[in-house]
């Protein structure tokens, strides 16, 4: 699966891919949270932060059974902090495959003349 993703920002861009993420497999509106988790990336690559984002994304997933329903990132001193909002998975209904890993291959992510952009593809 590819998904594209726009922002203003760096780390805006970066929340629009993990919405993309999670709206390929799964409907979470009107879905609560039930926890907040809080995650530090460490500064490297913009391909490097994306990845490790969205792959923890799919780890929570496939390990505690979490599923993103609202995130917000914030640069912190030497990397990104990541603010994500957790429901249980049987909360939300999954409408599609659920993603395994983000690929290298087409892997894009850098800044451009009207914000941020990213390329990615998804294998699930």
């Amino acid at each position: 699966m590819r998904i594209e993703a726009w922002g203003r920002s760096r780390e805006e861009c970066l929340i629009e891919a993990l919405c993309g993420l999670v709206e390929s497999f799964a409907d979470v509106s009107g879905v609560r949270a039930t926890t907040v988790e809080y995650l530090r990336l460490p500064e490297g690559s913009h391909e490097d932060l994306l990845v490790d984002l969205l792959n923890e994304v799919i780890a929570r997933l496939d390990v505690d059974g979490l599923v993103p329903v609202d995130a917000e990132a914030e640069v912190v001193d030497g990397g990104v902090g990541v603010r994500l909002a957790m429901a249980d998975v049987a909360a939300v209904s999954i409408i599609a495959a659920t993603p395994k890993a983000v690929s290298l291959h087409q892997l894009r992510f850098a800044p451009g003349p009207r914000g941020w952009a990213c390329c990615l593809i998804v294998d699930v």
